[in-house]
Protein backbone atom coordinates (compact mmCIF):
# COMPACT_ATOMS: atom_id res chain seq x y z
CA UNK A 1 0.00 0.00 0.00
CA UNK A 2 1.05 3.54 -0.83
CA UNK A 3 0.53 5.81 1.52
CA UNK A 4 0.48 10.25 1.54
CA UNK A 5 0.35 11.89 4.63
CA UNK A 6 -0.51 15.98 3.79
CA UNK A 7 0.28 18.19 7.30
CA UNK A 8 -1.18 21.48 7.42
CA UNK A 9 1.52 22.52 9.54
CA UNK A 10 5.67 21.82 9.54
CA UNK A 11 5.80 21.05 13.07
CA UNK A 12 5.15 17.68 14.25
CA UNK A 13 2.34 18.64 17.19
CA UNK A 14 -0.14 16.01 18.14
CA UNK A 15 -2.34 15.80 14.61
CA UNK A 16 0.87 15.05 13.32
CA UNK A 17 2.03 11.63 15.68
CA UNK A 18 -1.96 10.63 15.10
CA UNK A 19 -1.69 10.60 11.29
CA UNK A 20 2.00 8.84 11.83
CA UNK A 21 0.28 5.97 14.54
CA UNK A 22 -2.27 5.73 12.10
CA UNK A 23 0.51 4.91 9.25
CA UNK A 24 2.46 2.67 10.92
CA UNK A 25 -0.39 0.36 11.46
CA UNK A 26 -0.21 -0.79 7.80
CA UNK A 27 3.18 -2.93 7.99
CA UNK A 28 5.76 -3.18 5.06
CA UNK A 29 3.76 -0.23 3.19
CA UNK A 30 5.20 2.71 1.10
CA UNK A 31 5.01 6.45 3.35
CA UNK A 32 5.33 9.43 1.80
CA UNK A 33 4.71 12.64 3.70
CA UNK A 34 4.46 16.51 2.61
CA UNK A 35 4.13 19.42 4.99
CA UNK A 36 2.37 22.22 4.45
CA UNK A 37 3.62 25.27 3.79
CA UNK A 38 6.65 24.47 3.52
CA UNK A 39 6.24 21.83 0.13
CA UNK A 40 3.76 24.44 -0.74
CA UNK A 41 3.95 27.78 0.75
CA UNK A 42 1.86 29.92 -1.73
CA UNK A 43 -1.89 31.23 -1.69
CA UNK A 44 -3.96 30.92 -4.82
CA UNK A 45 -4.62 33.94 -6.04
CA UNK A 46 -7.25 34.00 -8.26
CA UNK A 47 -5.51 34.28 -11.92
CA UNK A 48 -7.79 31.58 -13.50
CA UNK A 49 -4.56 30.28 -15.62
CA UNK A 50 -5.39 26.71 -14.12
CA UNK A 51 -8.74 26.16 -15.81
CA UNK A 52 -7.34 26.57 -19.28
CA UNK A 53 -3.73 24.73 -18.27
CA UNK A 54 -3.09 24.16 -15.16
CA UNK A 55 0.69 23.91 -16.17
CA UNK A 56 0.40 28.01 -16.51
CA UNK A 57 -0.19 27.81 -12.56
CA UNK A 58 2.55 30.46 -11.21
CA UNK A 59 2.88 27.85 -8.38
CA UNK A 60 2.43 24.39 -11.17
CA UNK A 61 5.99 22.62 -10.40
CA UNK A 62 5.35 22.64 -6.81
CA UNK A 63 1.70 21.61 -6.62
CA UNK A 64 2.36 18.81 -9.07
CA UNK A 65 5.43 17.64 -7.27
CA UNK A 66 2.54 16.69 -4.24
CA UNK A 67 -0.27 15.71 -6.56
CA UNK A 68 1.60 13.56 -8.51
CA UNK A 69 2.10 11.08 -5.53
CA UNK A 70 -1.64 11.56 -4.09
CA UNK A 71 -2.85 10.49 -7.42
CA UNK A 72 -0.26 7.42 -7.11
CA UNK A 73 -1.46 6.53 -3.39
CA UNK A 74 -3.56 4.50 -2.03
CA UNK A 75 -4.30 6.04 1.31
CA UNK A 76 -4.55 9.99 2.17
CA UNK A 77 -4.21 10.69 5.48
CA UNK A 78 -4.66 14.91 6.02
CA UNK A 79 -3.67 15.96 9.41
CA UNK A 80 -4.12 19.53 10.57
CA UNK A 81 -4.33 21.34 13.45
CA UNK A 82 -7.17 23.46 14.66
CA UNK A 83 -6.59 26.71 14.20
CA UNK A 84 -9.76 29.46 15.49
CA UNK A 85 -11.62 26.08 14.69
CA UNK A 86 -11.21 25.15 11.79
CA UNK A 87 -8.35 23.90 9.28
CA UNK A 88 -4.89 25.51 9.58
CA UNK A 89 -4.64 28.55 6.72
CA UNK A 90 -1.43 26.46 4.99
CA UNK A 91 -4.34 23.36 4.96
CA UNK A 92 -6.80 26.00 3.16
CA UNK A 93 -4.45 27.18 1.24
CA UNK A 94 -3.56 23.77 -0.64
CA UNK A 95 -7.36 23.17 -0.68
CA UNK A 96 -7.79 26.52 -2.48
CA UNK A 97 -4.55 25.44 -5.04
CA UNK A 98 -6.13 22.06 -5.78
CA UNK A 99 -9.67 23.29 -6.67
CA UNK A 100 -9.85 22.02 -10.28
CA UNK A 101 -9.45 18.72 -8.88
CA UNK A 102 -13.29 18.88 -7.63
CA UNK A 103 -15.77 17.44 -9.76
CA UNK A 104 -17.13 20.81 -11.15
CA UNK A 105 -14.00 21.53 -12.93
CA UNK A 106 -11.89 18.18 -13.77
CA UNK A 107 -11.68 15.88 -11.57
CA UNK A 108 -8.85 12.49 -11.49
CA UNK A 109 -10.67 8.98 -11.79
CA UNK A 110 -8.24 7.70 -9.73
CA UNK A 111 -9.45 9.72 -7.19
CA UNK A 112 -13.09 7.64 -6.91
CA UNK A 113 -11.12 4.47 -5.85
CA UNK A 114 -9.25 6.05 -3.13
CA UNK A 115 -9.21 5.70 0.77
CA UNK A 116 -8.81 8.74 3.00
CA UNK A 117 -8.79 9.99 6.43
CA UNK A 118 -8.52 13.40 8.38
CA UNK A 119 -7.02 14.24 11.21
CA UNK A 120 -7.79 16.97 13.44
CA UNK A 121 -6.67 17.87 17.02
CA UNK A 122 -7.84 20.68 19.29
CA UNK A 123 -6.68 21.78 22.92
CA UNK A 124 -10.50 22.08 23.28
CA UNK A 125 -13.61 22.41 20.88
CA UNK A 126 -13.14 22.96 17.01
CA UNK A 127 -11.28 19.35 15.98
CA UNK A 128 -14.88 18.75 14.10
CA UNK A 129 -15.02 21.53 12.35
CA UNK A 130 -11.45 21.89 11.44
CA UNK A 131 -11.66 18.25 9.65
CA UNK A 132 -14.87 18.75 7.73
CA UNK A 133 -13.16 22.29 6.03
CA UNK A 134 -10.82 18.74 4.65
CA UNK A 135 -13.53 16.27 4.24
CA UNK A 136 -16.12 18.08 2.21
CA UNK A 137 -12.71 18.75 -0.27
CA UNK A 138 -11.83 14.96 -0.42
CA UNK A 139 -15.55 14.53 -1.38
CA UNK A 140 -15.85 17.55 -4.46
CA UNK A 141 -12.45 15.30 -5.57
CA UNK A 142 -14.63 12.18 -5.68
CA UNK A 143 -12.55 10.34 -3.02
CA UNK A 144 -15.79 7.50 -1.58
CA UNK A 145 -14.70 6.27 1.56
CA UNK A 146 -13.25 9.51 4.21
CA UNK A 147 -12.91 8.54 7.75
CA UNK A 148 -13.18 11.98 9.99
CA UNK A 149 -10.93 11.80 13.61
CA UNK A 150 -11.60 15.32 15.66
CA UNK A 151 -10.24 14.80 19.03
CA UNK A 152 -9.59 17.67 21.97
CA UNK A 153 -6.17 16.84 23.49
CA UNK A 154 -6.38 19.25 26.34
CA UNK A 155 -2.86 19.98 25.35
CA UNK A 156 -0.66 22.90 23.38
CA UNK A 157 1.53 19.49 22.14
CA UNK A 158 2.15 15.85 22.16
CA UNK A 159 4.63 16.05 25.04
CA UNK A 160 1.95 17.46 27.13
CA UNK A 161 -1.43 14.71 26.24
CA UNK A 162 -1.82 12.28 29.06
CA UNK A 163 -1.09 8.69 28.50
CA UNK A 164 -4.15 8.07 29.15
CA UNK A 165 -5.52 9.57 26.12
CA UNK A 166 -2.16 8.74 24.10
CA UNK A 167 -4.13 5.23 25.36
CA UNK A 168 -7.32 6.16 23.59
CA UNK A 169 -5.60 7.45 20.61
CA UNK A 170 -3.70 4.71 19.67
CA UNK A 171 -6.46 2.00 20.26
CA UNK A 172 -8.43 4.12 18.08
CA UNK A 173 -6.21 4.18 15.17
CA UNK A 174 -5.49 0.37 15.46
CA UNK A 175 -9.33 0.37 15.22
CA UNK A 176 -9.19 2.56 12.31
CA UNK A 177 -6.49 0.56 10.49
CA UNK A 178 -8.25 -2.77 10.43
CA UNK A 179 -11.40 -1.00 9.30
CA UNK A 180 -9.80 0.60 6.27
CA UNK A 181 -7.58 -2.15 5.85
CA UNK A 182 -11.21 -4.60 5.49
CA UNK A 183 -12.99 -1.99 3.43
CA UNK A 184 -12.85 -1.38 -0.60
CA UNK A 185 -13.58 1.45 -1.58
CA UNK A 186 -17.50 2.01 -3.12
CA UNK A 187 -18.62 5.03 -4.67
CA UNK A 188 -22.12 6.03 -3.45
CA UNK A 189 -25.12 7.44 -4.17
CA UNK A 190 -24.22 10.79 -3.00
CA UNK A 191 -21.22 11.23 -5.34
CA UNK A 192 -22.99 9.90 -8.16
CA UNK A 193 -25.80 12.50 -7.77
CA UNK A 194 -22.73 15.27 -7.82
CA UNK A 195 -21.46 13.76 -10.37
CA UNK A 196 -24.34 13.76 -12.69
CA UNK A 197 -25.14 17.16 -11.96
CA UNK A 198 -21.68 18.61 -12.83
CA UNK A 199 -21.98 16.47 -15.86
CA UNK A 200 -25.23 18.21 -17.07
CA UNK A 201 -23.78 21.47 -15.94
CA UNK A 202 -20.70 20.51 -18.57
CA UNK A 203 -23.17 19.45 -21.17
CA UNK A 204 -25.37 22.56 -20.92
CA UNK A 205 -21.81 24.59 -21.26
CA UNK A 206 -22.60 25.66 -17.57
CA UNK A 207 -18.92 24.95 -16.55
CA UNK A 208 -15.53 27.30 -16.48
CA UNK A 209 -15.12 27.39 -20.30
CA UNK A 210 -14.48 24.90 -23.39
CA UNK A 211 -11.39 23.91 -21.61
CA UNK A 212 -13.10 21.95 -19.14
CA UNK A 213 -15.67 20.12 -21.99
CA UNK A 214 -13.62 18.95 -23.91
CA UNK A 215 -11.94 17.39 -20.68
CA UNK A 216 -14.56 15.79 -19.75
CA UNK A 217 -15.32 14.68 -23.56
CA UNK A 218 -11.98 12.90 -23.48
CA UNK A 219 -12.71 11.04 -20.85
CA UNK A 220 -16.10 9.72 -22.18
CA UNK A 221 -17.75 11.27 -19.35
CA UNK A 222 -20.37 13.08 -21.46
CA UNK A 223 -21.45 9.45 -23.09
CA UNK A 224 -21.74 6.82 -20.74
CA UNK A 225 -18.00 6.38 -19.36
CA UNK A 226 -17.76 7.07 -15.15
CA UNK A 227 -14.71 7.59 -13.41
CA UNK A 228 -15.74 4.46 -11.24
CA UNK A 229 -16.38 1.84 -13.94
Amino acid sequence: MKIVLIHGQNHKGSSYHIGRILAEQFENSEVQEFFLPRDLEHFCIGCYNCIETEEKCPFYTEKKRIMREVERADLLIFTTPTYCMRASAPMKSFIDLTFTYWMSHKPRACMFSKRAVVISTAAGTGAKSAVKDVATALFYWGVPYIKEYGIAVQAMNWAQVTDKKKEKINADMVSLAKKISKQTPHVGIKTKFMFHIMRMMQQNNMGSGETEKTYWQEQGWLDKARPWS
